[in-house]
């Protein structure tokens, strides 16, 4: 009996030691690093990961790409839809199309469907455009038009184009206002009108139907509209542990925000704004009997954020169920510690190194990746250095 009790008793005490030894490290004091995995990328836009290696990248101002960050290797994916628009900012300086989101299904492994939001061409102008297609090999088949944005305008600018799936299977779509000044709204603003596909956010089904319990918003309201009010929302993400769904928003002078979606819910474009418009000449129509929904946060100076995800890594423990947002002004990226819907801290990550990133976004064992316009385009790993 004694003999067996020595050695269970030593195997306790190694056990206690390396749990002291996991404890001691996962506070030990370390700052984030970034390590390049891929460049010489035409300004990635976002990444849709297929494996923990393998994954799907959207370049704003190039093609769609089939990557493996392994191995370095990327492949051009054929079969993008042909009305593209060409984003070689040969009309304006600022043109804001090109390639935007992509995403795999979540039953991808059985059904192999792709979503991708880009900005299509028709006639002389443009508009949002979402589309699902299966991936054969590195082809894109059987093409699906889920969502067009239309009018087609010759404003390039504000497209939106965020897209999560939620917990609920549904798609979620952000489609930008598009304009540039205020001053060229409608008398009712495009975003506060249901009859407007612009300036809103889309729950869909995947095949592009509707679901039942969207929110009802009257008999003209277009099908789909889940909340209204937007400008220009590019990233969206759902939050792990509440399935809540967050997004950010871009303002025009300052008023960039952080928004929880509700449905049905008006976030006050033009009306309201945490910022100042950029038509000092403009006053917004008084529009009774309305509610609008404030942000969770807002910036006080200019961020221009991006694609936001929640980290649940284990590389940085302290950082679980963060919210990290990247920036495209200033080259920002922030970390937010989340209480339930309440932004409790907010931290800004590589104050020495700033770079204009669109899309922060995590593999599927847990590595941090961001997606930056850096050289024109790289993806980057962060990574966790202890300090001595």
């Amino acid at each position: 009996m004694n003999k067996l009790i020595f050695p269970i008793i030593l195997l306790c005490i190694g056990c206690a030691e390396n749990h002291k030894k996991s404890v001691a490290e996962e506070f030990q004091p370390f700052h984030p690093i970034k390590e390049v995995v891929l460049d010489s990328l035409n300004h990635p836009w976002s990444i849709a990961f297929i494996s923990n290696n393998e994954a799907l990248v959207s370049e704003k101002d190039g093609n769609l790409l089939s990557v493996n960050l392994s191995t370095k290797e990327k492949r051009t994916v054929k079969g993008f839809p042909s009305d593209l628009t060409d984003s070689i900012r040969a009309i304006h300086f600022g043109d804001n199309s090109g390639i935007f989101e992509v995403l795999v299904d979540p039953n991808f492994k059985k059904n192999k469907w792709v979503y991708i939001s880009y900005a299509a061409k028709k006639d002389f102008g443009t508009t949002t455009k979402v589309v699902r297609a299966q991936l054969n090999n590195d082809s894109l088949i059987n093409h699906e038009t889920l969502i067009e944005a239309a009018p087609y305008t010759r404003e390039y600018y504000h497209y939106g184009g965020g897209m999560t799936f939620g917990a609920d299977d549904k798609l979620y779509v952000t489609i930008g206002e598009r304009l540039f000044w205020e001053r060229d709204e409608p008398p009712l603003p495009i975003a506060q009108d249901v009859t407007d596909k612009r300036g809103k956010i889309y729950r869909i089904n995947p095949d592009g139907s509707i679901p039942d319990d969207n929110p009802d918003l009257g008999p003209n309201a277009i099908p789909g509209i889940y909340a209204m009010g937007i400008r220009a929302a590019q990233g969206i993400t759902v939050q792990p542990d509440t399935n809540t769904i967050w997004f950010s928003e871009h303002g025009t002078i300052q008023g960039d925000e952080i928004n929880i979606l509700h449905p049905g819910a008006n976030y006050g474009w033009p009306n309201v704004t945490s910022g100042k418009l950029r038509s000092s000449d403009y006053t917004p129509p008084k529009l009774e009997g309305v509610d609008f929904t404030p942000p969770v946060w807002f910036w006080q100076h200019t961020v221009a954020p991006t694609g936001l995800t929640f980290y649940t890594g284990t590389e940085f423990p302290q950082w679980k169920n963060n919210l990290i947002v990247p920036g495209l002004s200033r080259g920002s990226l922030w970390r937010f510690q989340i209480d339930n819907e309440t932004i409790k801290s907010a931290e800004e990550l590589f104050l020495d190194d700033r770079v204009r990133i669109r899309k922060a976004r995590q593999s599927p064992d847990g590595k941090l990746y961001i997606l930056t316009d850096e050289d024109n385009g790289k993806i980057i790993e962060i990574k966790k250095q202890y300090k001595l």
